[in-house]
């Protein structure tokens, strides 16, 4: 039985986080310069955002850039940005016909002009979109995300518009610039790897965690399937036991 059939929509996560990894290795399988991969990739990023929205995921948030990645060859993040100018440009279609909203994340203002301009135009053309958000992870960093949030708290503790006494969990969240969406319930990484490389630190504290050792570019609908399937035999406690959620259910 394809896995697609063995999903239950009431049990379907709100929110998918994915870490999309393996471009450059897979490249290299094939012999050719990591640049290939991320070419590549763009096929994955497309079936898997359609998939999410045909099942009836509501938030889909990928990894695409993050804040370590500038260190890499200059040549290679040249490319990659050349890359998302004409991906955000030729999807905003794909976008449209699925009714997905773009959506983005990161210290945005690091990426270039020409970065900046095509995805600022793809997010007011899907502005209205509300079958699923797409959210791009772009130059970002969870501990950057962290800091920014203390700063702001702190300058606002400071000049008298709150008190210490009113940070807490949802004030803290509030600060983060992921909390328009609720926090991922399952958080997928491809390529074999077992880390979350700075990803949603805080979001993911009661995620789920499914890692596989498929390459980016070769990560299918039915991957994505699969990855659900395992999130739904899975019993989330949250720091209860078994038979706390027994007596809930019950």
């Amino acid at each position: 039985m394809p896995y697609k059939d063995k999903i239950s929509k009431e049990k379907l996560p709100a929110h998918i986080a994915i870490i999309m990894d393996g471009n450059g290795r897979w490249a290299k399988s094939k012999g050719k310069f990591r640049i290939f991969g991320h070419k590549n990739g763009v096929k994955a990023v497309r079936e898997v955002s359609e998939a999410c929205a045909e099942i009836g995921v509501k938030n889909l948030t990928l990894y695409a850039f993050s804040t370590e990645n500038w260190n890499r060859p200059q040549a290679e993040v040249n490319a990659l940005m050349e890359l998302l100018v004409k991906t955000i440009s030729s999807e905003t279609k794909t976008l449209m016909k699925n009714n997905i909203r773009l959506n983005a994340i990161g210290d945005l203002k690091s990426l270039p002009k020409s970065c900046l301009t095509e995805l600022n135009e793809a997010m007011e053309k899907t502005a209205s979109n509300n079958r699923m958000n797409l959210i791009l992870a772009l130059s970002y960093s969870a501990k950057w995300d962290i800091i920014k949030s203390v700063k702001s708290i702190a300058q606002k503790v400071k000049s008298e518009k709150i008190s210490i006494n009113d940070i807490n969990e949802e004030l803290f969240t509030s600060e983060l610039s992921t909390h328009k969406w609720p926090h991922p319930e399952l958080l997928i990484r491809t390529s074999g790897e077992h880390r979350i490389s700075n990803f949603l630190l805080w979001e993911l504290a009661y995620s789920e965690f499914y890692f596989t050792s498929t390459l980016w570019p070769d990560f299918t609908k039915e991957d994505l399937y699969k990855a659900i399937v395992d999130y739904q035999n899975r019993e989330r406690r949250f720091g209860k036991t078994s038979e706390q959620l027994t007596k809930d259910e019950n």
